[in-house]
């Protein structure tokens, strides 16, 4: 069942990449619906003209040298991110991926292809929510605090540039982040006003969310609102998804792992929207679950795991994937998250975080810092009534909102891509 899960998530949510062509027109999305927007894949007509392959190169840092790493965690062995070069003198675009995403996630690759494209070189780096980060980059190994994480990802990008710095020449620096990368974005930002290690000329936040309190309680609701008796019942649920592929597997006369074969199903068997709404949310639990486990294990264990098992590479985890993809968001925060920065500072409240883990906790800066764009759909699901419209009062002429598109569902769309190129160089508006 694990398999089949995240072949279906990978393929519905994350997206697949595939053969692209320029679409000269007006802005138009192919899904209404928000939901469908973020579940299903961009058909390939709309794709942005991007190259299939770039200059890339894999490299690994190692950020914490003297952390005991857990043996159940045998197989990490440092942080690993890209780099995507020119040939020639080019600015640098640092990209941040969104929750539970690595470096080389689809979202991720479409990105680095349109900016080198654009003549940019790019260093990609895996969300402070994977599992990948937290064992190997994260110094409170609690991720979430928005002003932490963006301490662990400023110290990544130093470390990226430390072994990249002699083998490619830099004009200039930019940052990006999509989703709670694109959150994290401000908060790196701001960050390096103070320390000016980069000085980034630009910063594009894509799809954000206003308060990650609120959008993740949204999305951990999706899973338990529409899935028939809660997440209990995941496997009855799980059953039917196997059994729509089937009927259109018979129908079709064949089965393929791709964007255009779920999108050709999905056009024969269009689902109910608590079902596209149930999909969200599991992806989201997914991640979600990753991150408590490994979080949890990291600090000793306590939370989801006990504190008296030492894990190997042989120790079974189906019973604490189970406990993982029970846990909430909202358990995680109040029980594992505010303990551990409480200790820290015993002045924070669940309110004080609550509203430190949000835009309008740098509002001031926000509104002052003319280098910082946005990119938005107006339909995005991880949003609450009214977040979008603050957004565009916030933001001003620098914030650019697609009528449609869900979450971050139209990244390869060409206007997308049109726009963030055209940001970076200066000559959006």
């Amino acid at each position: 069942m694990r398999r089949w899960l995240a072949i279906i998530v990978l393929s519905l949510f994350l997206g697949l990449p595939a053969a692209a062509i320029a679409v000269d027109k007006p802005y138009f999305y192919p899904y209404v619906n928000p939901l469908e927007a973020t579940v299903m894949e961009l058909p390939p007509y709309y794709h942005a003209d991007i190259p299939n392959k770039v200059p890339t190169r894999v490299l690994s840092l190692d950020v914490y040298p003297e952390r005991e790493i857990p043996r159940v965690f045998w197989y990490e062995d440092g942080l690993d991110f890209s780099l995507v070069y020119q040939k020639q003198e080019a600015p640098l675009v640092f990209i941040i991926a969104g929750t539970g995403a690595r470096y080389n996630s689809p979202k991720m690759l479409n990105m680095q292809k349109a900016l080198y494209q654009a003549g940019y070189h790019v260093v990609s780096i895996t969300s402070p929510t994977h599992m990948h980060f937290i064992v190997n980059a994260s110094s409170t190994m609690t991720p979430g605090n928005l002003y932490e994480d963006a301490k662990d990802l400023y110290q990544v990008m130093q470390l990226a540039m430390e072994r990249v710095e002699k083998n490619i020449e830099v004009s200039g620096y930019h940052l990006t982040g999509y989703s709670l990368g694109g959150i994290q974005a401000a908060f790196v930002s701001m960050l390096d006003e103070e320390q000016k290690v980069f000085d980034f000329e630009r910063v594009l936040m894509i799809n954000p969310p206003v308060s990650l309190y609120n959008s993740v309680n949204i999305l951990d609701n999706m899973l338990t609102d529409n899935i028939p008796g809660g997440i209990n019942n995941i496997d009855k649920w799980m059953d039917t998804v196997m059994q729509r592929l089937a009927d259109a597997e018979e129908e079709m006369g064949y089965f393929e792992l791709s964007g255009e074969y779920i999108y050709k199903a999905y056009t024969r068997f269009p689902p109910r929207e608590d079902f596209l709404a149930s999909l969200v949310g599991v992806a989201f639990r997914t991640s979600s679950a990753n991150m408590i486990f490994t979080a949890d294990v990291m600090k000793g264990g306590g939370f989801i795991t006990p504190t008296d098992v030492s894990m190997t590479n042989s120790t079974a985890l189906t019973p604490f994937y189970i406990v993982g993809n029970r846990t909430t968001f909202k358990d995680y925060f109040e029980g594992h998250f505010v303990p551990y920065f409480q200790q820290k500072d015993p002045s924070l409240t669940e309110e004080k975080l609550i509203k430190m883990l949000s835009l309008r906790n740098i509002e001031p800066y926000l509104r002052s810092a003319q280098k910082i764009g946005l990119v938005h759909n107006e339909d995005d699901i991880i949003l609450e009534r009214g977040e979008i419209e603050y957004l565009a009062e916030l933001f001003g002429p620098r914030a650019k909102i697609f009528p449609t598109g869900g979450h971050c569902g139209n990244m390869n769309h060409p206007d997308f891509v049109d726009f963030m190129v055209k940001f970076f160089a200066g000559q959006e508006g």
